[in-house]
């Protein structure tokens, strides 16, 4: 099982599949952003940019097959160890295909090494677009993380994460669900605590990911007028604001966007077929 180890005591697990340019791929989900989060997307980036690309795929610290201590998000931090696993396989530079909230991540590897990254596909980037959202709707994920252990206890947060070690479909048992799911000795650290220290950590992990201060959360407003080459899939909500893929498109150079129905059945080789060209098109120097 290929894998690295980090400094701190975490183990990324990865996968690599196909030959060529390297791509790699940025899961969405955010406290789960794993490469089982891509078997309900609208393509399978694993298997169809494989045929074209050498695809590198992963399971982000704290997420499936990885594992890690239960610390607070950190941009710096997982940018760390996405460049960790291109250092492992020997690759100096690589396309970026990212989803959701893994688009900040892709913002944030391009912004911290920049010339690590070729090009980047952005499917439904978050973001904050005034009279559209606001920082609010992304906090508010993290809700019932901090309810059940308010109204239910620390016994009912364990519960929940046993039955369901994901976020992103239990978010009740938090952002370190995937940890009490598979480590009893960390079960028992919480257990053993009080909720509220619990709440703080939450809160913590909650503020990292979705920190005050940028629209874009993981690197300044203005990077965008160096961002690398990027094609925008646009999202259609609140969390994915379609006005954020046309702002992304207007401010970053070499930018491209697809329609908003790129993810309809009747559109779907049309859009991979694109993704597949806009990576080619930037696979030379």
């Amino acid at each position: 099982m290929p894998e690295i180890e980090r400094p701190d005591g975490a183990r990324l697990y990865y996968e690599v599949h196909g030959t060529g340019f390297p791509v790699l791929l940025l899961a969405p989900g955010g406290p789960d952003s794993r490469i089982g989060s891509w078997d309900t997307n609208f393509y399978h980036p694993v298997t169809e940019l494989s045929q074209h690309f050498q695809v590198i795929a992963l399971d982000q610290r704290g997420a499936g097959r990885s594992s890690a201590p239960a610390e607070p998000f950190c941009y710096q931090r997982i940018v760390a160890d996405q460049l960790a696993v291109l250092d492992a396989l020997g690759i100096e530079e690589a396309h970026v295909v990212a989803a959701g909230s893994a688009t900040a991540q892709a913002w944030r590897l391009a912004h911290d090494a920049p010339e690590r990254v070729r090009a980047i596909v952005a499917q439904e980037p978050v973001g904050i677009v005034s009279g559209v959202n606001s920082l609010s709707t992304y906090l508010s994920q993290y809700d019932e993380a901090m309810r059940l252990p308010r109204a239910e206890g620390l016994a009912a947060v364990l519960e929940s994460a046993v039955l369901d070690g994901r976020f992103a479909e239990n978010p009740g048992a938090g952002p370190f669900a995937a940890k009490l799911n598979t480590d009893p000795l960390f079960r028992e650290e919480i257990l053993a605590g009080r909720r509220e220290r619990y709440i703080v950590r939450v809160l913590r992990f909650r503020d990292g990911i979705w920190p005050a201060g940028s629209a874009l959360f993981s690197v300044p407003e203005e990077w965008l007028a160096s961002c690398p080459p990027v094609l925008v899939l646009p999202g259609n909500d609140a969390a994915h604001p379609e006005l954020l893929a046309k702002r992304i498109t207007a401010e970053a150079p070499n930018a491209l966007s697809l329609n908003p129905d790129f993810a309809e059945p009747e559109q779907r080789a049309e859009t991979v077929g694109a993704i597949v060209s806009f990576l080619t098109t930037h696979t030379e120097p």
